[in-house]
């Protein structure tokens, strides 16, 4: 078998057929490095799926979500457009060679200096709620191409949107008006249910208010193109109910462009966390089984809330397993707390967790953990942020390369250190 690996920007990319993490193992266990392993093949099939259960959606990918070099890359050559909601971002997609086209500037509170950015950049596709947001896009970008975003009912998401940004329905006809006076061109409408949402009738309730807002813009003399239906995708299971409400409000034949914002939908389930135990401890406590003190392990990781698992901190759970060949099902579990490794009691992980007893150096894998994590990490008490390996097989590699994706050929940059990874392939 033969292996190779290319370096980009954002990490390494590793490339064999033999499992990622069986070589990394191998590498890191004398320095016990936190990591990420990224899986080419996950996200490009999220993709795939994406492009069968919605086909009329051009995605836009939620830049926010993970800005891992090696994502952008990797759905720039897909062919997604991405949704940015600072300078930051646009220039850091732009500068990955994303066309201006197929970037939208998806925040409606933005700084004058970023909207003068964009203008700069070519960049005017922008989403806005409020007349006083109206105003800043006249004086900074007057050619903006807008987009009105409408608040819409996100009570069955986890994280809702609408009480911080989106218009409501009343006060549509008044914006558009505001724009009309101001001599601003608004093409269309968007909404964001809210993330990780619930219940896919929201989609459809918020679709159906799209359009009343479209016929009211007809009414004041407005063309309306395009349709942004935000993100919340957590999967496909929702695709029968857009399409259904797309079809039913907004058919083929209107010809209107139906985009939405996936951060989630591609981010979450390609990452794996790779976390080593730094620490332990042992708690006899007072409470006793059948006069045996119980027993209480306490376990110190190398992440933690002020890194990669900062979303707990939104009463969000995961459930870390035990990196080994083989754990027998009748190995005993203990009682087990997990704690993250800064000097802040909150920086706790799981609590009363049963797990087979650990030691120091062992790994904790947590699985389906690319949104958000890397991206709001911190390096808080001096503990560094995780490095990320991209791991790809051959057969995808070759298909990537067949398909002639800009990332395959940007990765054949091949160095002594990064190739010593491959030894460990062989």
């Amino acid at each position: 078998m033969t292996s190779s690996c290319g370096k980009s920007s954002s990490g390494t990319v590793l490339l064999g057929n033999s499992w990622f993490l069986s070589v990394t193992w191998k590498f890191l266990s004398h320095c016990f490095l936190l990591f990420f392993q990224m899986d080419f093949y996950t996200l490009i099939q999220m993709h795939l799926k994406w492009l069968s259960y919605l086909p009329r959606i051009k995605p836009f990918y939620a830049v926010k979500c993970n800005s891992t070099e090696t994502v952008l890359r990797t759905l720039n050559a897909l062919g997604t457009g991405f949704d940015c909601a600072s300078k930051g971002e646009i220039s850091q997609v732009l500068s990955l060679g994303v066309k201006p086209e197929n970037i939208i500037y998806a925040h409606t509170t933005k700084p004058q200096s970023h909207i003068k950015y964009a203008c700069a950049q070519g960049v005017n596709l922008m989403t806005f709620d409020d007349e006083e947001e109206l105003r800043k896009v006249s004086r900074c970008h007057p050619k903006a191409k807008l987009v009105l975003r409408i608040a819409v009912d996100d009570s069955s998401s986890f994280y809702r949107l609408s009480s911080k940004f989106g218009a409501g329905l009343n006060s549509t006809g008044r914006l558009l008006e505001c724009a009309a006076e101001l001599g601003l061109e608004v093409v269309g409408v968007s909404f964001h249910i809210g993330s990780k949402c619930t219940q896919s009738l929201a989609f459809r309730q918020a679709i159906a208010d799209a359009r009343s807002v479209f016929d009211t813009a007809k009414l004041l003399g407005f063309q309306f193109s395009l349709l942004d239906i935000g993100g919340g995708f957590s999967g496909i299971d929702f695709s029968e109910v857009i399409n259904g409400a797309l079809d039913e409000y907004f058919p083929f034949e209107s010809g209107v462009q139906v985009i939405a914002e996936p951060g989630w939908y591609y981010a979450e389930s390609p990452f794996t966390l790779a976390a080593n135990v730094i620490a332990k401890r042992l708690i006899m406590e007072d409470m006793r089984k059948e006069g045996v003190p119980e027993r209480l392990m306490m376990y110190y990781l190398n992440d933690g809330v002020y890194g990669s698992l900062n979303f707990l901190l939104r009463d969000v759970q995961v459930s870390p397993y035990l990196h080994r060949q083989a754990v027998e099902s009748s190995e005993k579990r203990y009682r087990s707390v997990i704690w993250g490794p800064t000097c802040d009691c909150i920086d706790k992980i799981v609590d009363n967790y049963l797990i087979p007893e650990l030691h120091v150096g062992d790994w904790l894998l947590i699985d389906n953990i690319g949104a958000y994590g890397i991206s709001m990490s911190t390096e808080f008490n001096g503990f560094k942020r995780s490095n990320i390996y991209s791991v790809v097989t051959n057969e995808t590699w070759h298909t990537l390369k067949l398909s002639h994706l800009s990332f395959a050929s940007s990765c054949e940059m091949y160095s002594p250190f990064h190739c010593m990874y491959s030894k460990l392939l062989l």
